[in-house]
């Protein structure tokens, strides 16, 4: 099984983190196209060593540093989140949707549906075959609904570290 930000097996504890790695991880969330040299003289390290530490975090499956991107600028103009419900073991289905090109964000959930999927097409039409020919034909999906996007108010991605 395989987890967003690319680590294997169930969630583990959490990992113990520094105050310098902390204060890597939120130089990196104000502006991931920081330099080393620029969050080295925050938090009083070389350059060199920064950049060990960062591969360390990647490495681990701490931190991803990534570029988001707005898909409606890309040329994606649906995006979608589908509730799904599931019979039997909900791992297999959600690997399973992992693996669809369009499905950019897959969590098992607790309440009125066993999946959040988060999908991004480049229409209506392709949300439509996304769903049928993709999500509703994959073994022991029950049922769907979609949510689909109006406008994106807030989104982020810095939450700190603990």
């Amino acid at each position: 099984m395989s987890t967003r930000n690319g680590r294997n097996g169930a969630a583990g504890s959490p990992a113990v983190l520094d105050e310098v790695s902390k204060a890597i991880i939120e130089e990196l969330q104000q502006d991931g196209r920081r330099s080393y040299a620029a969050i080295g003289k925050v938090v009083g390290l070389s350059e060199a060593a920064v950049r060990q530490r960062v591969q360390r975090l990647i490495d681990s499956g701490v931190m991803q540093v990534v570029a988001v991107t707005d898909p409606l600028e890309l040329g994606f103009a649906r995006q979608a989140m589908i509730g799904i419900k599931v019979r039997g073991e909900l791992e297999p289905v959600a690997d399973a949707l992992a693996q669809i090109a369009e499905v950019d964000y897959v969590v098992i959930t607790a309440g009125a549906y066993d999946l959040l999927v988060e999908v991004v097409c480049e229409s209506d039409e392709a949300l439509l075959h996304v769903l049928s020919s993709k999500i509703r034909t994959l073994e022991n999906v029950v049922s769907t609904e979609t949510f689909m996007y109006l406008e994106l108010r807030k989104q982020t991605y810095s939450w700190g570290v603990r």
